[in-house]
């Protein structure tokens, strides 16, 4: 039988191709789940379980959690990437290194077709195929929920007259686990004016009281919390239990997918939103005036390009040098209060910190300087628009 190797998450979508593919496809599908994140073990042990009795042939369990943070999320921070202001990527980033080490399994059993469980109205579809395209062209892909134009409804309608009666108490939402986030799309993120369900999201509110936390970093990388230190990974997955007990995090992004259509998606991705602007904080203390702006262009670009499935394009390590290499002094402390549905940033502490009293207090007082040669630099500085007027006589009435 042809080898087939299947991007399988253990939800409603990849359940339903495994099972088509078998069946009506006659192939002898490989199951892999490149876990970036969001498993625990039990879990992992239940996707397993769950491939095998859907009829994969053998079935894969990869951890790259510490590879994908090296080469996305760190420079995710670098670059405090947030798409429209919103969105910290939690999905579209890991869609690639997952893409990426569906080819390596194929290519090591050697596989004649790779497969996922993409719609043909999604981003996932285009970073799936690019990634794939672009370092195996070899390799015939197959989408079944993309080429039946399948609803969800139909996928369950499907499983269950084939036998397979899972739970699906969720279906009606595609749900998506990794470091970086969970995003949560179908139902009413389908509209433009209702809010998802408190439900619907993967943690619940239990904590009430607010609480302090300080988070330390190194070089832009998160590396401890409170003053215990551990591998930034570890500390991400530990600020995320202990924020998403706040219900931190939860938010829907709207945006222009690559296909060129409005879309929404809900996420709740507590740990990412609280690292990104508590790093953000922290550059705007240590980082110089056109550091932070040429950050934010390049940062955005890099966002779009990662968010659009341009990962491997050769601008991307360009702009990772330049992010990189302005984190030499984003060292220090950032003081977090965390509080039901939201946090606050309290301040920082940096032996880099820029707003160092001894050269002048904002609004206060000046000492580096003289009033002399403030009411000079004053003078000199209006010059431009000062000759612009006068020359033009401009009436400013």
């Amino acid at each position: 039988m042809k080898k087939v190797v299947l991007a399988y998450s253990g939800g409603l979508d990849t359940s339903f191709c495994l099972k088509y593919l078998k069946n009506e496809k006659q192939l002898e599908v490989h199951t892999i789940l490149i876990n970036t994140g969001g498993f625990d073990t039990e879990e992992l042990n239940a996707i397993e379980k769950r491939a095998y009795e859907l009829g994969s042939a053998q079935h894969i369990n990869l951890d790259i959690i510490d590879h994908y943070y090296e080469k996305a999320i760190k420079f995710l921070v670098f670059g405090n990437v947030l798409k429209n202001n919103t969105y910290p990527l939690s999905v579209s980033a890991e869609r690639v290194f997952q893409a990426i080490e569906t080819v390596k399994y194929a290519k090591k059993i050697g596989a004649s077709a790779i497969a996922h469980g993409s719609t043909g109205a999604g981003n996932d579809q285009i970073r799936f195929d690019l990634i794939f395209q672009t370092i195996a062209p070899e390799l015939e892909i197959i989408t079944p929920i993309r080429d039946l134009k399948l609803s969800r409804q139909e996928e369950v309608d499907y499983l269950q007259k084939n036998g397979v009666d899972y739970s699906w108490e969720k279906a009606q939402y595609s749900i998506n686990k990794g470091i970086w986030g969970t995003s949560v799309g179908g139902k009413e993120t389908l509209t433009s004016n209702l809010s998802l369900p408190e439900s619907a999201y993967p943690s619940q509110l239990q904590k009430t009281e607010s609480e302090k936390i300080t988070l330390h970093f190194k070089k832009g990388e998160i590396i401890g919390i409170n003053d215990e230190f551990d591998k930034p990974t570890a500390i991400i997955t530990q600020l995320e239990k202990l924020a998403s007990a706040f219900a931190i995090g939860r938010d829907i992004h709207v945006g222009d997918t690559i296909i060129g259509i409005k879309g929404r998606v809900g996420f709740e991705a507590a740990a990412p939103l609280i690292i990104l602007k508590a790093h953000h904080l922290l550059e705007k203390h240590t980082l110089g005036k056109w550091q932070q702006y040429w950050k934010e262009q390049l940062g955005n670009w890099y966002g779009m390009l990662f968010h659009e499935g341009q990962f491997l394009d050769p601008v991307m390590r360009n702009i990772e040098t330049f992010l990189e290499d302005t984190q030499k002094n984003v060292t220090g402390t950032v003081t977090v209060t965390l509080k039901p549905y939201h946090f606050s940033l309290d301040g920082i502490e940096s032996e880099h910190d820029l707003m160092n009293s001894k050269f002048g207090q904002y609004g206060e007082i000046n000492n580096a300087w003289t009033a002399d040669d403030a009411k000079g630099f004053i003078k000199i500085l209006g010059n431009a628009q000062s000759i612009y007027s006068q020359v033009n006589s401009i009436d400013y009435d």
